[in-house]
């Protein structure tokens, strides 16, 4: 969408709503990344705010980076600091969902505002190089020998990776309540950990570790789809026995407080981003699936995959 045809519908969206143009006009997003560095939400908020850019939708994206407790720290920072903000992005998923029922935190994705699903990917799970196991069956037999002695990484607690070992564990016959899983506040710590041989086996979305694979510096042995994901030869855990399969969705979020108007402005600025030839580029060179959900649509789709997480938690002995 042009910036001139996106700004005379914001003009015309303002007349109706009786709000003033400018605040609605988004020119400078402020986008909070609620993760370190290097990680998948990341790269993602950072593709995003390329698009959106280069859709003409926003002249600037200024970017701020907190992580910790599985997007917890990052999205209290959003809540107390952009109330009423039509500016303020979030990006958020699955992993988000997951550490709200882990770590229960003082303030809950319910006070923000929902803009849109736009990702899904899967997981996979890899070796350090110099690991002495080669294949996920010889993980799964140290597992079921020690359980602890098995050192898990990946993202912050209730990740997708961390809910996928605890599934694997109960899957094998092992207890999910011993498993030894290591968090880390963003995907660059726990790829730095896979590297340096300091965790058995990582885990975390495709896109955060395929450089690596395909550098020969891990050795992926396992993806959490459902069938092997097009043109990765790697098996994944349903092939080799073990019947798991997990997805990871990212989307994003927009302040608390900010009006219908203000929200459906947002949404149609994500929208246009999502069109962009960046936008298809990232997706390209992420391996990101492309999975767009908005409105009423995507609030019950969040309210839905809470209950699924919590159930599957509950069932893997995490909670």
């Amino acid at each position: 969408m042009r910036r001139d045809t996106f700004l005379k519908s914001l003009a015309a969206l303002a007349a109706t709503s009786g709000l003033p143009l400018s605040a609605l006009a988004a020119t400078n997003i402020k986008m909070m990344i609620p993760a370190n560095p290097g990680g998948g939400w990341d790269t993602t908020g950072r593709a995003l705010g390329k698009a959106l850019q280069e859709a003409k939708v926003a002249d600037s994206v200024t970017y701020d980076n907190k992580g910790g407790a599985a997007g917890a720290l990052g999205l209290a920072q959003f809540v107390n600091s952009s109330k009423g903000d039509p500016n303020a992005l979030m990006v958020m998923g699955a992993v988000m969902l997951g550490g709200i029922i882990t770590g229960k935190p003082p303030v809950s994705l319910s006070q923000a505002t929902p803009i849109a699903r736009i990702t899904s990917e899967y997981n996979g799970f890899v070796l350090p190089a110099n690991s002495p196991f080669k294949t996920m069956a010889d993980v799964v037999a140290q597992l079921k020998k020690d359980p602890g002695s098995v050192k898990w990484g990946g993202g912050s607690r209730g990740s997708t990776e961390h809910i996928a070992a605890a599934m694997i564990a109960r899957e094998v016959g092992a207890d999910p309540a011993k498993i030894n899983y290591v968090a880390f506040r963003g995907g660059g710590e726990a790829i730095a950990a896979m590297l340096g041989g300091n965790v058995t086996v990582g885990g975390g979305g495709w896109s955060e570790l395929s450089e690596y694979v395909k550098a020969g510096k891990l050795k992926a042995i396992a993806v959490t789809s459902g069938t092997r994901l097009k043109g990765i030869n790697v098996p994944t855990l349903k092939e080799q026995g073990i019947n798991v399969e997990i997805g990871n969705w990212r989307g994003v979020y927009g302040a608390p407080g900010i009006s219908a108007a203000q929200r459906k402005g947002l949404t149609d600025m994500v929208l246009a981003a999502l069109k962009t030839k960046s936008w298809a580029e990232s997706l390209e060179k992420n391996d990101w699936t492309p999975a767009v959900l908005t409105g009423p649509a995507f609030d019950k789709f969040v309210d839905d995959d809470f209950a699924s997480l919590r159930a599957t938690m509950v069932k893997s002995g995490m909670i």
